[in-house]
């Protein structure tokens, strides 16, 4: 009998690897082996396999067959490949043409009865595909999913016997078309629903603006999670090449992805219970964590000194680098993890200190306690820091309340500040370099005068300084000033204060 190759995908990380299925059926006892490093779905695959092709009233073959999943080294995991070693089955059983199988590459889980079922990871296999100039076969509830790679031809089935009318001739498969074009909806989020709190809305934009990480310290119910809320309403559809990464990623994970909304940023809010693993990603082997989930989008931390202290710490690496690279025994991964942090926290234990309109139980141990849990260089890589205080009882409850810059407006604001990043650098004013700060914000003699006096009386490190100067360029970028003028430093250095003081052992 001869061999039969079929093509798959393995997913490593967030790569989709070429998998080949070879698939021999020789003389000898009957019998059913897989190898090629297959885990336990993909050996358990051998019994829905051959249910499938008996139920869809095709010729299984009583010999000895060996399948091998190629190359041997690379591990093999889930039920993907239930539908590609059926169809090297019935090839090498001489059931399909071998020439027509040779064109693409197959995807799936079988049921017992020959249906196909979703699978995870269909987006970057459908990627892989259009790079080799295959065409790919998937279940039908992935084909919009996979339909989101682009130029790619891609065919839904709905059993295997779809398949085999489909290669025969008598039946063709249909090539599957979205229109994946879309419209933000800010309006059950909009920055205008927030009274008061100007200082917290013009910080908001400015993160927007420049990508720049943002703590929010206040009193319990002063609009710290709406505020985060309304972040992802202000920031700019991605372009095609992030939507790709982040649907990508999402698409590894097993989460729904919605063709019409692809393009929208992601907002992942984890508990603080969440582990070190949860946060960043690990496992074996490795996957995403959550900072991955929320690459090129946003990830909000509310009550951060509620985050066990070694898992915030986790977080230092990927702030700085934008990857979280996981080295296990057996296998090392590597994970994009460019996201926008957002953080909120109370003063206290009970969240009332400095607050004039609370009365706060805490002592001043449980406050310096408290607030301890967050290490220096943790807060030191967060561009910005302020106060969210509540709002007086009078202007909480007013009836005619005024009604500020709404979503809309500030996005376009945010819109246009990044247009001139990109135009000016190519890139967000919080992904410049040390190299790259020497460019594109040289401070004149005023200016420079200014930092160097905030830096000495601020005791500010020198990782402080640079993100002072990217934020004193996004400000710049929203007034449209083509230099840094000394405002736009100024307010850069009042969202430092806070952070200086909590270093270096004031007290709020």
């Amino acid at each position: 009998m001869p061999l039969a190759i079929v093509h798959s995908r393995a997913n490593l990380g967030i790569r989709a690897l070429p998998v080949t299925i070879e698939a021999d059926i020789a003389l000898g006892m009957p019998g059913f082996s897989i190898v090629g490093m297959p885990e336990t779905a993909v050996r358990e695959s051998r019994h829905r396999v051959k249910s499938a092709i008996i139920n869809s009233e095709l010729e299984f073959p009583t010999r000895k067959i060996t399948i091998n999943l190629a190359p041997a080294d690379v591990p093999k995991e889930g039920s993907r490949f239930d539908l590609p070693i059926a169809i090297g089955i019935l090839t090498a059983n001489k059931q399909l043409p071998a020439k027509k199988i040779a064109e693409y590459e197959f995807a799936g889980e079988l049921a017992l009865s020959g249906e196909l079922r979703s699978i995870r990871g269909a987006l970057p296999i459908a990627l892989a595909c259009q790079q080799h100039n295959r065409k790919l076969i998937l279940p039908k509830a992935n084909a919009d999913e996979a339909c989101l790679a682009g130029e790619v031809e891609v065919y839904p089935a709905d059993s295997l016997t779809e398949i085999w009318h489909h290669f025969m001739g008598q039946q063709p498969l249909s090539r599957h078309q979205i229109n994946s074009n879309e419209t933000l909806d800010t309006s059950d989020n909009d920055l205008a629903d927030i009274y008061g709190q100007e200082q917290a809305k013009r910080a908001l934009i400015i993160a927007a603006a420049g990508n720049h990480h943002l703590l929010m310290k206040g009193p319990p119910g002063t609009g710290k999670t709406m505020l985060a809320s309304r972040l992802s309403g202000l920031l700019p559809p991605m372009t095609d090449e992030e939507a790709l990464e982040s649907a990508a990623i999402l698409s590894i994970c097993g989460e729904k992805i919605n063709p019409h909304q692809w393009r929208k940023r992601v907002f992942r809010s984890p508990h603080h219970t969440a582990s070190g693993v949860a946060l960043v990603g690990g496992g074996s082997p490795p996957r995403p964590g959550e900072i991955t989930r929320a690459h090129h989008g946003v990830l909000f931390l509310d009550e951060l000194p509620e985050f066990h202290r070694h898992v915030l710490e986790t977080l230092r690496e990927p702030l700085e680098s934008g990857m979280i690279h996981i080295s296990r025994a057996a296998q090392q991964s590597s994970f994009p993890a460019q996201f926008q942090l957002i953080t909120a926290l109370n003063p206290c234990p009970c969240g009332h200190y400095g607050n004039p309109y609370g009365n706060c139980r805490c002592t001043l141990e449980q406050v310096d306690k408290y607030m301890s849990r967050l290490s220096g260089p943790l807060l030191d890589r967060i561009d910005m820091h302020i106060d969210v205080p509540q709002l007086p009882t009078a202007e909480l409850l007013r009836t005619n309340q005024t009604k500020t810059i709404d979503s809309e407006t500030a996005r376009t604001q945010v819109i246009q500040a990044r247009e001139r990043q990109h135009h000016r650098q190519g890139k967000t004013n919080q992904r410049l370099s040390s190299r790259e700060l020497q460019h594109f914000c040289r401070l004149n003699e005023k200016t420079q005068t200014c930092l160097h006096t905030a830096i000495d009386r601020l005791q500010l490190s020198a990782r402080a300084c640079h993100r002072i100067l990217r934020v004193s360029r996004t400000i710049a970028d929203l007034a449209e000033h083509e230099e840094i003028k000394i405002e736009d430093l100024q307010e850069a250095i009042s969202f430092r204060m806070k952070s200086a003081t909590q270093t270096s052992g004031v007290r709020p």
